[in-house]
């Protein structure tokens, strides 16, 4: 390899979501298991889309221009400066893989974590009609549970001129005199898609936003064609029984999720965690003689050579084989595009939450 890969147009696209976690105090289905009091917003994409047709996910996109654009700026002053704009310290540069380079875009006026946010705001209202935006009179309050705002009237011309020139969300939000809610998203982490999971790979900031109550949700009917409030619990009853498709990275935050069994335990988790918490992980596809697994960071077959940025890793022996021998694990088991395990033992460490392993019999059960 003749020089460091930089995470951009030629190699991984970069993509931000919001995993949307509500208050919520209405009753479940009877026969539901979940005891959480907050559900997560899934939106379903359509089965035209070229990625993932079909699957359930966080709201979210790839970056645009228009998100570090200096034109936010004054929509943010005289309240809030440059560069971080009341956000904090800057996270510490971090590299999650040898020969990869990840640094703030070149002659961006804002840094990379500050468009992300705006990236995956804009993401969520031209996708699910919601506003992540606060008055640009009221002080942010990162550590309470927010409130989108109440959609404005013409919504739907505002949606579509945003989805034709993402630059208009500029406008509406001066429009509304308001910024998007960039404090109320918090560092959860981030993945990149490894080799061998198609033509399309993207380095992808997953953040994680608190509202006190569900929002309303106006999908926009082309990108996306439903949406359902699912608790992790919810979700993972879902997958087993093939009511929903996740895709590994979604699945496994679900299940990273699923440890907080209240909303207040989730926002003082929140409140608590520092940003180094917030890991990106670029997997390692390990080919096995009858499927695949996916390596993750603190697992001991994971290893970080920069040849597996455009390679696997591949051996002759079966995954039930390499699943028996493991004994420090974090790994995701696909037995078919719809079917996946979470094997992990590792302990948390730095406030960094794991999921519980997750084993999908043959009948769709799962054995925890």
């Amino acid at each position: 390899m003749s020089g460091p890969l930089r995470s951009g147009p030629s190699t991984w696209r970069r993509a931000a979501t919001v995993m949307l976690a509500a208050g919520w105090t209405r009753p479940g289905p009877a026969a539901s298991a979940a005891a959480e009091d907050f559900r997560l917003l899934f939106l379903q994409r359509s089965l035209k889309q070229r990625f993932l047709p079909g699957a359930h996910v966080f709201p979210g996109g790839v970056l645009d221009a228009a998100d570090s654009s200096a034109d936010w700026l004054r929509l943010f002053a005289p309240r809030h400066t440059p560069p971080r704009f009341g956000l904090g310290p800057a996270p510490l540069p971090r590299h999650p893989f040898p020969g990869l380079f990840q640094g703030d875009a070149d002659g961006a006026a804002l840094p990379d974590d500050v468009a992300a946010r705006i990236c995956a705001i804009r993401e969520t209202f031209e996708e699910a009609g919601v506003l992540l935006l606060r008055p640009r009179s009221s002080a942010p309050a990162p550590r309470e549970p927010g409130l989108a705002l109440s959609p404005p009237p013409g919504l739907a011309d505002w949606r579509s001129r945003v989805r034709s020139d993402p630059h208009c969300f500029v406008q509406l939000c001066e429009h509304l005199d308001c910024t998007p809610d960039i404090w109320a998203l918090h560092d959860w982490g981030g993945w990149l898609t490894p080799y061998g999971r198609g033509s399309l790979r993207f380095d992808t900031t997953f953040l994680l936003c608190l509202l006190r109550e569900t929002p309303s949700v106006d999908i926009d009917l082309a990108e996306m064609v439903g949406y359902k409030w699912s608790s992790p619990t919810e979700a993972t009853e879902q997958l087993q029984t093939q009511k929903m498709w996740l895709a590994p990275p979604q699945f496994y935050e679900v299940r990273r999720l699923e440890n907080f069994v209240s909303f207040s335990d989730l926002c003082r988790f929140c409140s608590d965690c520092l940003p180094e918490a917030a890991e990106k992980w670029l997997p390692i596809m390990l080919s096995t003689a009858d499927g695949a697994i996916n390596l993750l960071p603190g697992d001991e077959l994971y290893v970080k050579d920069s040849d597996f940025l455009e390679k696997t890793m591949s051996t002759d022996k079966k995954t039930e084989e390499i699943l028996k021998e493991g004994k420090v694990v974090n790994r995701i088991v696909f037995h078919g595009l719809q079917c996946c395990e979470i094997h992990v033992n590792l302990p948390s460490k730095n406030k960094h939450v794991y999921p519980k392993t997750y084993i999908m019999d043959k009948s769709h059960t799962a054995r925890l």
